[in-house]
């Protein structure tokens, strides 16, 4: 949340205290997810050279898909951001009208 000036508002510090925890909650998040895609994969390329390295390259379709999943999940961690209290007040007062 942030003034008018572009500085942040003052929150209370129990407010700071769980934004940092659930941003930081979320990047280890992503980090699990980043190893997890990296070794999941990792495997499946060395199957891939131990069966029919002369073949097709099969792992091409779980390292993209998973990818596109992986890549959604860190635009929303490294990117994504909250929404402007303008945007909150809109919603509030289109529930309020309901």
């Amino acid at each position: 949340m942030t003034t008018t000036s572009g500085t942040p508002a003052a929150s209370p510090p129990g407010d700071l205290h769980q934004i940092a925890r659930d941003r930081l909650r979320k990047r280890r998040e992503l980090g699990t997810h980043a190893l997890a895609y990296l070794l999941f994969n990792s495997f499946l390329v060395v199957v891939w050279l131990l069966t029919t390295p002369e073949g097709f390259f099969w792992p091409v379709f779980p390292i993209f898909g998973w990818g596109i999943g992986l890549a959604f999940h860190a635009w929303d961690v490294l990117i994504g951001s909250e929404p402007s209290e303008d945007a909150i007040r809109a919603e509030m007062d289109r529930l309020g009208k309901r």
